[in-house]
């Protein structure tokens, strides 16, 4: 039995099927590996994107917290040299800073010891009491002396604490401070005039104890003096001279001064000073850009700002400890005592808005740490976000239902209490013009007052109101 056509290709194509499937399995098998390669190399080329993008965040991370703490230090450092160039380098601030020196207790014993004794060294109390004394009462002088050196201890604190030596010492301080700032710039010929030298000259200070002492105590000179009066602060150019002729003696060159500078720092403060004056606009301006440097190299702006606030007071503290440490220096060379005392005294009072910007720059360093923590994605600080929404919606419908119990009842209630209010109000009133005695303050103590008066009237009418309307329309109804 012979197969028909179709039977005939149905067996040739069943006999080329398993031939092509054979040679089709390869091509598939090597597109899937192509596949897989062209995956594997994908997926390795992310991961040296993810590690590259990596390392450049670490990188520009460390960048930004170098420059960050540099920052910080540029910032405090800033401060001092602009309180520098504002206080210690401007005559009219530094008479301001050192004006009220006489009245510190500790300052005023330092310097009434001093020119207690410059006046013993210049009249020789001592050696006149042996002249005039008997011989036999010789031996007297020494403790008559030690008398009379408390006595004239006692007149210089009450001169050094008078209204009229302020104006004597604004005086001194002012001369003092124009002629060292002029040798530090350089503008002055006092290098060849006083040998390099820069002084504080008490001798108005001894001018007017002598006066005092002179009324008081006549028979100690053996004669009235004759001094100039300088309690208007006009201090005449020839008084050393006019209170050697009048004592008598002669004066040592040094008699009553402090020497401020001397030769052999004017150097170093001259190349100090001009540095600092070409280096304070450049450090301020150079800190503002690293400032925003730090924060466009930062991959994290929060944790850079959050590190500036640490840094300014590590900062801080770091300058603060400086300063101390060479103020130490300094009183190290000032005698032990009352002396040193003295000048640590002197030094507080001067460096005390320098150290309440330090305090400043330690709080908004901390204020600014903190804030930064509490916004960041923490769980401390989101439970801490959440518990201040939750106290805020409490606190606000608090508010909202107290305002509303106000608006009900507070008119009702004034208009009960409305005697006790006005009352009230007259005695706090009194009680504030009694502690602020200005003329401003009684102004506005009297408009405030004023206006609380009327307030309290007009919500106590509303209340009154309030009260007699239900009550007016329950008798229009029974009529």
């Amino acid at each position: 039995m012979s197969a028909g056509p179709d039977a005939r290709q149905d067996l040739a194509g069943a006999a080329v099927a398993p031939e092509s499937q054979q040679s089709g399995e390869p091509v598939e098998a090597a597109e899937l590996e192509r596949l897989r390669s062209e995956v594997s190399a994908l997926h390795a080329r992310l991961d040296t994107r993810q590690r590259r993008a990596s390392v450049i965040r670490t990188l520009r991370g460390l960048l930004a917290a170098v420059l960050i703490a540099v920052t910080a230090f540029g910032l405090v450092s800033g401060v001092v040299g602009v309180w520098s160039a504002r206080t210690a380098l401007n005559t009219d601030r530094w008479v301001a800073t050192v004006a009220p020196l006489p009245q510190n207790p500790q300052v005023a014993a330092a310097v009434a010891d001093y020119a207690t004794n410059q006046i013993f060294v210049a009249v020789d109390v001592e050696g006149r009491l042996r002249a005039v004394l008997p011989q036999q009462a010789a031996f007297i002088a020494g403790p008559v002396a030690g008398q009379l050196r408390d006595k004239v201890r006692e007149t210089v604190t009450t001169v050094l604490q008078s209204d009229q030596f302020q104006r004597i010492w604004i005086e001194v301080t002012r001369r003092a401070h124009q002629r060292a700032v002029a040798v530090i710039n350089g503008t002055s010929d006092i290098l060849v005039a006083r040998e390099g030298r820069v002084d504080v000259d008490l001798l108005p200070l001894i001018n007017q104890v002598l006066r005092q002492l002179s009324a008081q105590l006549p028979t100690m000179f053996g004669k009235q003096l004759t001094l100039p009066d300088l309690s208007s602060g006009a201090i005449p150019d020839n008084l050393r001279d006019r209170v050697q002729q009048t004592l008598g003696v002669t004066l040592p060159a040094n008699f009553a001064q402090f020497t401020v500078y001397d030769s052999g720092r004017l150097r170093a403060a001259q190349q100090a000073v001009a540095t600092a004056k070409r280096g304070l606009a450049v450090a301020v301006i150079g800190t503002i850009l690293l400032l925003l440097i730090s924060l466009a190299v930062s991959p994290a702006r929060r944790r850079t700002l959050l590190q500036l606030g640490l840094w300014l007071i590590v900062a801080a503290v770091a300058v603060t400890a400086a300063l101390r440490a060479v103020r130490a220096q300094v009183l190290e060379q000032v005698p032990a005592g009352l002396y040193r005392e003295g000048a640590a005294a002197a030094f507080t009072t001067v460096f005390a808005q320098l150290r309440e910007r330090g305090v400043q720059l330690i709080w908004i360093g901390a204020v600014l740490a903190v804030l930064m923590y509490l916004i960041g994605p923490g769980r401390g600080p989101r439970w801490l976000r959440h518990q201040l929404a939750v106290g805020a919606r409490a606190t606000g419908r608090g508010i909202r239902t107290g305002t509303r119990v106000v608006v009900a009842r507070g008119p009702g209630w004034a208009a009960t209490h409305l005697d006790v209010l006005r009352v009230g109000g007259l005695v706090v009133a009194a009680v504030l013009a009694l502690i602020l005695s200005s003329w401003t303050a009684l102004l506005v103590i009297a408009v405030v007052l004023a206006a609380y008066e009327v307030l309290v009237t007009v919500v106590a009418r509303a209340g009154t109101r309030d009260v007699a309307g239900p009550g007016a329309s329950a008798e229009i109804g029974a009529h």
